[in-house]
């Protein structure tokens, strides 16, 4: 299943009932997005305050409105069973919001759910600006444009989309990938997609210390996308080693998961690698040859 979404994909949500669900559902539908009903073991048959019907399981919210996307506000110790649920349900796009879902559950799930795409867990979902929404982010920073995103940390994903649209940059799709060790979309699955994208022509990559995905992201830009405007990033560089920052895949372990590794291997890919997140906006401009 693609990353990116359009006006016609059908969403549930699961927790819809929940403080967090029926919240950050009134913002998606406010969005834009096509948001069909949700999910609340025991609250079958009920509306939601915009009016959506609540299902007993996924199966029924399926059967019943034809949902191919799901959005996930399920506490932890259950977020690998709601997954499951969704799989066996037909759901073919999961975005997981829950933070804290042992890295076990995720290793099953991730191995066992062909034919899903999985975003997150501990992630902001993602935005095709002007489209759709699935996740917490704030909407009315995005504007439609040419430039794709993919952040592992969700508050970096939207203050850099901010800076962006404060340039005058456009996006296509921004994505929050998630900062646990063990997550279901990395940085090189979005590249595949963003590289066979018409309506993406530069990407910026937001990674964090901890794990080799950015190193990975950046050997496949060499390989794949070497003439594609790309700039990266990477938080946690005053991070201690052996503490986690923030997420608990933002841990450096040895010389394993250095800032300085990460940012190396960009640079030989020949992407440039900013200090701080308002240089990008300008070192983007800078690759699309153009004056912000």
């Amino acid at each position: 299943m693609s990353i990116f979404l359009d006006k016609n994909s059908k969403v549930i949500v699961q927790g819809i009932t929940g403080a967090e669900g029926s919240y950050h559902t009134d913002r998606m539908v406010k969005y834009g997005t096509h948001v069909v009903g949700g999910v609340t073991p025991g609250k079958g048959g009920q509306k939601t305050p915009q009016g959506l019907p609540v299902f007993d399981t996924v199966k029924d919210a399926v059967e019943a409105t034809g949902a191919t996307h799901t959005c996930i506000f399920v506490p932890p110790p259950f977020a690998a069973d709601a997954l499951y649920e969704a799989y066996e349900a037909g759901i073919t796009f999961a975005v997981c919001i829950t933070e804290g879902v042992p890295v076990h559950d995720m290793l099953k799930v991730v191995g066992t759910t062909p034919g899903m795409r999985i975003i997150g867990p501990n992630c902001p979902g993602l935005v095709s600006p002007g489209k759709a929404s699935i996740g917490i982010m704030p909407g009315h920073v995005f504007t439609p444009g040419k430039v794709g995103l993919i952040s592992r940390s969700g508050t970096l994903t939207y203050e850099v989309v901010d800076l962006l649209t404060r340039a005058g940059i456009g996006q296509s799709t921004c994505i929050g990938i998630g900062g646990d060790p063990i997550i279901g979309t990395t940085f090189v699955d979005c590249l595949r997609e963003f590289k066979n994208d018409p309506e993406t022509t530069a990407v910026v990559v937001c990674g964090e210390i901890g794990g080799s995905d950015e190193e990975d992201a950046a050997a496949f830009i060499s390989r794949h996308m070497p003439e594609t405007p790309i700039v990266g990033f990477i938080g946690g560089r005053n991070a201690p080693p052996g503490k986690s920052l923030g997420h608990a895949g933002a841990i450096i372990s040895g010389n394993f998961g250095t800032p300085q590794s990460k940012i190396a291997a960009f640079k030989a890919a020949g992407v440039p690698v900013a200090d701080r997140p308002s240089d990008i906006p300008r070192l983007l401009a800078e690759r699309l040859a153009v004056t912000v």
